[in-house]
């Protein structure tokens, strides 16, 4: 390994390698003191990159083991991002664009039953809250806002599909129609949309009407 690799890269690409490794076993790959060496672990520990978990034994004292989390290994080089674009884009071209309109809307009913599925309340304000929830969850970076009329407005700050979204706007009218269906008594209204170049998509799903 290069000598020149920082210290907290090099440890990260030992978790890699190795998985779940005692302080001992990872002191094997470092010249340098452990306090320093756990120094930098603790620093990864608390910036998300790695976690520490402990294992407990029959007998003795239990004993700690770090492994890397998502978000670790998502410094890796990847192609997350890249292969489910280029699968819709071979689909496209091997089977037409109606393959891909087909696929994307099985994409859509399994959003809907999802949101059908998770949502235990029907009135309105659980409702939202249960939405920002879920799609906070799956990383939309969620804001909601009540207004004096009773509606409310729903930013989405990141679209974790966004690739997919920008090359296939089908994703984009899908979303519209879950959220139609997830709130039928409600007017929903698309203001801005991450893939036209907006800095967030948002929503106003207006408050059913009293009878």
């Amino acid at each position: 390994m290069n000598k020149r690799t920082p210290t907290k890269q090099k440890l990260l690409n030992i978790l890699k390698k190795d998985h779940e490794m005692m302080i001992t076993e990872i002191m094997e790959y470092f010249t340098i003191s452990e306090i320093a060496v756990r120094k930098h672990i603790h620093e990864l520990v608390q910036q998300g990159f790695v976690k520490r978990k402990t294992i407990k034994q029959s007998m003795g004292r239990p004993y700690y083991v770090y492994e890397l989390t998502k978000k670790g290994h998502d410094t890796f080089p990847n192609q997350y991002e890249k292969l489910p674009l280029e699968l819709l884009q071979d689909l496209e071209a091997l089977q037409g664009k109606q393959a891909v309109n087909d696929v994307l809307a099985r994409r859509m009913e399994r959003e809907r039953d999802f949101f059908e599925k998770e949502i235990a309340s029907d009135e309105f304000d659980e409702k939202i809250a249960e939405v920002a929830r879920i799609q906070d969850e799956k990383g939309y970076m969620v804001e909601v806002e009540k207004t004096e009329e009773g509606h409310y407005e729903m930013k989405h700050f990141n679209c974790p599909i966004s690739n997919i979204a920008t090359e296939y706007r089908q994703v984009c009218r899908n979303e519209k129609i879950v959220f139609d269906d997830v709130f039928p008594t409600s007017e929903v209204i698309s203001h801005s949309c991450i893939t036209s170049g907006d800095n967030f998509c948002k929503w106003t799903i207006k408050a059913p009407k009293k009878a």
